[in-house]
Formats: structure tokens, sequence, C-alpha cells
């Protein structure tokens, strides 16, 4: 199983950027999925997740500027982030449990990160 990231770059501060990630190989069921993000310096941090049921759950950070939806068949998930701010710079990564039999268990997989910058 392979979760690839993409859709990082450079952006003015009050600008949008949409993160994609998807998840390919050998996958029976995709649980919940979530976006991640690392500062210089920083410990990893929770931006954004969202159940197989669509529900969703964001940093008070992001709240009101990030939203996280999923296509269930395709098992990608999305991050579109508006008003992004200097403090949004980070690596952003991609994160889902998965089963990949009809046996279990679901396993923690990550994507490889793509870098945010926000700056004027």
């Amino acid at each position: 199983v392979q979760l690839q990231a993409s859709g990082g770059g450079l952006v003015r501060p009050g600008g949008s950027l949409t993160l994609s990630c998807v998840a390919s190989g050998s996958i029976w069921s995709t649980g919940d999925m979530a976006w991640y993000r690392q500062a210089p310096g920083q410990q990893r941090e929770l931006v954004a997740s969202i159940t197989a049921a669509i529900t969703t759950k964001y940093a008070d950070s992001v709240k009101g500027r990030f939203t996280i939806s999923r296509d269930n068949a395709k098992n990608t998930v999305w991050l579109q982030m508006n008003s992004l701010k200097p403090e949004d710079t980070a690596v952003y990564y991609c994160a889902a449990k998965i089963e990949t039999s009809s046996t279990g268990p679901m396993r923690d997989y990550w994507g490889q990160g793509t870098q945010v910058t926000v700056s004027s």
C-alpha cells in the first residue's frame, strides 16, 4: 500500500491550495484518513481527519479555513486550504488506516509529505 500526496507549493498569505492524497495497492477497506503537518523544529500535529462515514474534525487553528473531504471509491482524501497564513507553513503528510484483507487488521500508512510555504 502506498499513499501519494501532492499539491503543495508556495502561496502568498490569504491564498489557497488544495492537497490531494491517493492510496493505492492491495486495499480491502479504508478507515479514517487524515492530514498532519510538521513545521521546522516542531512536533507533527493533526490538522484534520475524516472517517469513512464523512465525520470530520479540525485543529482549532484551521477551523473555518480548511476543509477535508474524501472519495471512498477512489481512496482519495483532499485538504482545501483557504486564507492561508505564514504559520501554516509546514510539510503536510496524509495518513490512512487501511485493511489489506477481509480479516484485517487496520494498519496506519503515511504519505511522503508535501511542502506548503506561505510567504509574501
